[in-house]
């Protein structure tokens, strides 16, 4: 073989081999935009083809994971992300994020929705901001994005996943997602089933609710954690599916929900 064929095989092979550096993951924030499209308004559906043409919502929502390769999109770090200590009554966390100056999920995530319904703004900021939107919206139901500053959100606390060393904010960003062994369709097909009702009800909560839902999830993983390293495997899928399922589910439909109102 060629040397440079061999260097380039060798390129190749390293990154497939790189563990995924991702918020809820690839799959993940595709299954939310997946559910997502399900619920648009006929309205809501025209005014994002007319900024994303034939991107869907599935694959829009990982942009914000994908130009973290390009340093000047750096600056896009902290809107992932609202970590707060552990233990807030809700007055006392929706005071404390409400009242954040620092660049966070929520402030960026309601600046978001502010530009958007801009009618002036230009085509490509709503590109850029819309494609953030999706994404951002799918990681504040991810619990651990609702975590400790002090351990960055779990990236800190490691554990073994199947005898593997990694850390627990990895374990809710991607590997229970990857351990069901669905493709995002057909994992968004297997989980979304919901009742106007329900939809009504998720969508109509303020968006503070969102997060301190997620903020609370995040402290019983939290408990469950046992130190110096949790060895998780079979039985924590068992414990926590459920879960994982409630929060993709949640996203998507409540980011339906934030499109239509938009685009209204």
């Amino acid at each position: 073989m060629h040397f440079i064929s061999k260097i380039k095989l060798l390129v190749i092979t390293f990154c497939f081999s790189l563990p995924a550096m991702a918020w809820w993951g690839a799959t993940g924030h595709r299954v939310v935009g997946k559910i997502a499209e399900s619920y648009l308004t006929p309205k809501a559906k025209a005014a994002i083809t007319q900024i994303l043409g034939t991107e869907s919502l599935a694959m829009a929502s990982n942009w914000a994971d994908f130009i973290k390769s390009d340093s000047n999109f750096n600056y896009l770090s902290p809107w992932h992300y609202s970590d707060l200590k552990q233990g807030l009554s809700f007055n006392e966390f929706k005071n404390e994020l409400q009242h954040d100056t620092a660049t966070n999920a929520y402030n960026k995530l309601n600046f978001l929705i502010k530009e958007l319904k801009n009618k002036q703004l230009s085509a490509d900021k709503k590109l850029m901001y819309l494609r953030l939107l999706i994404h951002i919206a799918g990681d504040i139901h991810q619990p651990l994005h609702i975590g400790k500053p002090e351990d960055l959100g779990g990236n800190r606390i490691r554990v073994l996943w199947f005898g593997d060393s990694t850390n627990l904010h990895s374990i809710w960003d991607d590997k229970l997602i990857q351990f069901q062994n669905l493709s995002y369709t057909e994992y968004s097909d297997a989980i979304n089933h919901t009742k106007l009702k329900q939809r009504t009800d998720w969508q109509k909560q303020p968006m503070i609710e969102w997060f301190f839902e997620t903020y609370q999830l995040a402290g019983k993983i939290y408990a469950e954690i046992n130190r110096p390293v949790s060895r998780l495997s079979y039985r924590y899928n068992f414990d926590h599916i459920d879960q994982l399922n409630q929060q993709l589910l949640k996203a998507g439909v409540r980011l339906a929900g934030l499109l239509n109102e938009i685009f209204k």
